[in-house]
C-alpha cells in the first residue's frame, strides 16, 4: 500500500499480522523476541551493518510488537526507499539468529521487562488485559518472562520455525508514504516479496474469540506512593458497525484533551489526579475499553465514584445535539492534526489495509463518524459502560 505525499521524507516498512496472540504459553514473548533479534544479523549483513546502512544515510529504523502485529519500518529520504525496503526484507526473510548475538539481545529484553515493571502506569495495562482476557493468549504479556525467554532463545531454529509458520504473505503488508511514485513502490514490493507463497504446512488453529471471565476485580500490592487504578471492560472489535461511535464516545469521556469529562471532573474541578484517561482498543475479533488514573490512597474511593458517575451520566440520557456537534468539531480538528504526523499516518494506513484491505483518508473516516447521532452514542454507552461490564484492577 502506498500513499503519495509531497514530503521529501518517506516512511516505508512491513506490517505482519503476527503477535503475542499467536504464541503458546511456553513461547510467550516470541513475537517480540523476533522483532528484536532480526536486527542482530542476516545472511548478508551483521548487526552493525544493518544499523549503519540506515543511520548512515540519516534515516531511522524502528520496529514494534503488539498483541496482533509486528511491524518493521524506517524513516528515510525518499530517494533511499529501494535500499531501505531491501534491508527490511532481508531482515524478515533471512535472519540468522546467531546465538552470540541473540544472547546479548535477550539481556536487553530482560532489562526492558524490569524497566516496564518499574513503571506502574504502563504495567497496569498488561495486568488489565490479563484480567479481561484471562484464559486467552491475549492475556499474555508482549515482552514474555525470564523463563519463556530462556526457552525460546535456546536454539536458532525455534524462532525461525515460528516465523515460517506465522510470517505468511497473506498476513503481510508492505507500506510506504512519501514522495515516491506508486509504480516504484509496487515494483520494489514485488521484487522483494513476490517469490513468497503460502506455507503448505498445516495452519495453526484459529484463535478463538476470548470469553470475558467471571472475576471482575483484582488488586496487587505494589510499593508505590499512589494507588494506580483501571476500570473497563469488553468493547467492539475492528470493523464493527459501532466502532466509530465508540471511538467518539471514548474521546468525549477521557480522550487526550483537557476538556474531556473525566479530566474536568477529577483533575480540573477537584485536583485529585495528575493523569486520568480513557482508552478504546479494538482488536480483530474483540476489544476493550478502560479508564486509568492514579491518586493518593485516601482519594481512591472518591475518584472511583467520580469515574463511575461520569459513565452513568452517559447512560442515563442522550447528549444534546449541540454537545455532540461540539464533540464532532473537536474530533475533526484532532484527526486533521494527527494526519500531519506522517509516521502515525503510515502505520495507521498499514493496519487498515491488513484488516480491511483499504486505507481511507481521515476526511473519509470523519464523514462516517459525523453521522453519529446522540441516540447512537446513548445506545453504545448503555451497551458498553453498563455495570455488568466493569472490571477493576488496582495497585495499592
Amino acid at each position: 500500500m502506498h500513499r503519495r505525499t509531497p514530503s521529501p521524507v518517506a516512511y516505508i516498512g512491513v506490517m505482519v499480522g503476527a503477535g503475542t496472540r499467536d504464541e503458546q504459553p511456553e513461547e510467550n514473548g516470541m513475537a517480540h523476541y523476533i522483532e528484536h533479534c532480526v536486527f542482530k544479523g542476516t545472511s548478508h549483513h551483521s548487526a552493525r551493518q544493518i544499523i549503519h546502512s540506515i543511520e548512515g544515510i540519516g534515516g531511522e529504523i524502528n520496529a514494534y510488537t503488539t498483541k496482533e502485529e509486528t511491524t518493521f519500518y524506517a524513516a528515510i529520504l525518499a530517494e533511499h526507499v529501494q535500499l531501505t525496503l531491501h534491508l527490511i526484507a532481508e531482515m524478515i526473510l533471512q535472519p540468522t539468529f546467531k546465538k552470540e548475538e541473540t544472547d546479548k539481545e535477550r539481556m536487553v529484553i530482560l532489562d526492558e521487562i524490569e524497566s516496564y515493571n518499574d513503571s506502574p502506569s504502563e504495567l497496569i495495562y498488561d495486568d488489565f488485559e490479563s484480567l479481561v482476557f484471562d484464559g486467552s493468549s491475549l492475556a499474555l504479556p508482549i515482552l514474555g518472562t525470564r523463563k519463556t525467554l530462556r526457552h525460546i532463545s535456546s536454539k536458532p531454529d525455534y524462532p525461525l520455525q515460528w516465523m515460517q509458520t506465522h510470517y505468511r504473505p497473506e498476513r503481510m503488508v508492505v507500506f510506504c508514504q512519501g514522495n515516491v511514485s506508486p509504480e516504484k513502490i509496487f515494483r520494489l514490493a514485488e521484487k522483494e516479496f513476490g517469490a513468497l507463497s503460502p506455507i503448505e504446512s498445516p495452519e495453526n488453529p484459529e484463535n478463538p474469540v476470548p470469553l470475558f471471565p467471571s472475576e471482575h476485580e483484582r488488586s496487587f500490592k505494589k510499593h508505590t506512593h499512589q494507588v494506580h487504578a483501571m476500570l473497563g471492560g469488553k468493547a467492539y472489535p475492528l470493523g464493527h458497525e459501532n466502532q466509530l461511535a465508540m471511538f467518539l464516545l471514548n474521546n468525549i469521556l477521557g480522550g487526550g484533551s483537557l476538556n474531556s469529562r473525566l479530566n474536568l471532573s477529577l483533575r480540573e474541578s477537584r485536583g485529585l489526579v495528575y493523569t486520568v484517561e480513557s482508552t478504546y482498543t479494538p482488536l480483530s475479533d474483540t476489544g476493550y475499553w478502560c479508564v486509568y488514573w492514579a491518586c493518593d490512597p485516601e482519594d481512591y474511593n472518591l475518584s472511583l465514584d467520580l469515574v463511575q458517575r461520569e459513565l452513568s451520566k452517559l447512560r442515563e440520557s442522550p447528549m444534546s445535539e449541540a454537545a455532540v456537534r461540539k464533540a464532532l468539531e473537536q474530533l475533526r480538528g484532532q484527526l486533521a492534526i494527527s494526519a500531519q504526523n506522517q509516521e502515525n499516518s503510515a502505520l495507521a494506513m498499514a493496519k487498515s489495509v491488513l484488516y480491511h484491505n483499504e486505507a481511507p483518508e481521515w476526511q473519509q473516516i470523519f464523514a462516517k463518524i459525523e453521522k453519529t447521532s446522540p441516540q447512537k452514542l446513548f445506545e453504545v454507552a448503555n451497551d458498553i459502560f453498563c455495570a455488568q461490564n466493569h472490571y477493576i484492577l488496582t495497585y495499592k
